[in-house]
């Protein structure tokens, strides 16, 4: 380790090692980014729990399973006395209870009193009970005290046994939202480049133009749903006036990840009279989907979109490919 370094951007596999980074070695840093890959907590050795009063911005993105949020990363936040811009990206599962202004005054603004930025997204699955039974969006907002000065908002999804619970400043500062369902927020998210979504009900139409206009630089978008979409949006009226007002552009995207979702979605994105993927090289799909929906790779409605793909996962893998398959995909 250099004694010399102010500044640190990361991918660390383990919180181990972010706890290792912060053991007194770096005694220059104040400046610390951290994006933790892997979702396991393991912790094989002992390390310095000193405050850090030298640290003044921090960044984290981290899955925190099995009681890590509440376990130990939040007592590594406290050891930051002086820290003056935070930014948290966190998943966080098995709650009973909501992440919400009173947490984030109790456990963040209380302890930092030089925070002046302080972005934040956290994602949880909450267990229904009692205490959580009926909250509504505008419970949460309102507990947001004055004192915390920056927008902020929330999704929920309530399913069979949990709920599914987004919290997050505003403006959204994070490259990265994960499994958003059909009910978002109408706010331009101008720097979200991956986007994963999932639902229990269909994807229409209609939701991935929103999609579209929420998300303007979208780079990468993973699509997990099962269900087919209604008749109504799985086939719309090819008249020209039509099109102009239904196809979709997504300029910028140059990934799509269909592997786990229904071929309607398969056919809702290579189909160029649904949407226009210019940019698209990176396409993860089925066997099954892929070959229905071009029919074989003879289908010339899907064939445009699949022009410049340069790297195509096909699961299961097909060993054998015929003529009609190379020519669908030249850039193979």
């Amino acid at each position: 380790y250099s004694s010399t370094l102010y500044k640190l951007c990361i991918n660390v596999m383990y919180y181990d090692d972010l706890l290792a980074l912060l053991d007194g070695r770096l005694k220059q840093l104040n400046t610390l980014n951290v994006t933790i890959t892997e979702q396991d907590y393991y912790l094989t050795h002992i390390y310095n729990m000193n405050n850090l009063p030298d640290l003044k911005c921090f960044y984290l993105q981290s899955g925190c399973f099995n009681g890590t949020y509440y376990g130990h990363v939040l007592s590594l936040l406290h050891r930051m006395s002086n820290i003056e811009a935070l930014n948290l990206h966190l998943t966080i599962d098995n709650q009973t209870t909501f992440i919400d202004g009173k947490h984030i005054y109790n456990e963040f603004i209380v302890h930092m009193s030089r925070l002046r930025t302080f972005n934040f997204y956290f994602y949880t699955f909450i267990l229904l009970n009692k205490s959580v039974n009926n909250l509504s969006k505008d419970d949460i907002l309102q507990t947001f005290p004055n004192i915390i000065y920056q927008q902020v908002d929330c999704m929920f999804d309530y399913r069979y046994n949990d709920i599914k619970y987004h919290l997050f400043s505003l403006p959204f500062m994070f490259d990265y939202l994960p499994f958003i369902d059909n009910v978002f927020p109408s706010i331009i998210f101008d720097h979200v480049i991956r986007l994963l979504v999932d639902d229990e009900t269909p994807f229409e139409h209609e939701f991935f133009m929103r999609i579209a206009c929420s998300f303007p630089l979208l780079k990468i978008l993973s699509i997990y749903n099962r269900l087919p979409q209604l008749t109504i949006s799985n086939k719309l009226i090819s008249n020209d006036n039509q099109l102009c007002s239904t196809i979709i552009k997504y300029p910028y995207l140059t990934s799509l990840d269909l592997q786990f979702a229904h071929e309607d979605y398969i056919e809702q994105f290579l189909n160029d009279q649904k949407t226009y993927l210019r940019h698209l090289t990176k396409l993860k799909v089925t066997d099954y989907g892929l070959i229905s929906v071009t029919r074989n790779f003879t289908n010339e409605r899907t064939r445009l979109n699949c022009m410049n793909v340069k790297q195509l996962n096909i699961s299961p893998k097909i060993s054998i490919h015929s003529e009609d398959f190379y020519a669908y995909f030249p850039s193979l």
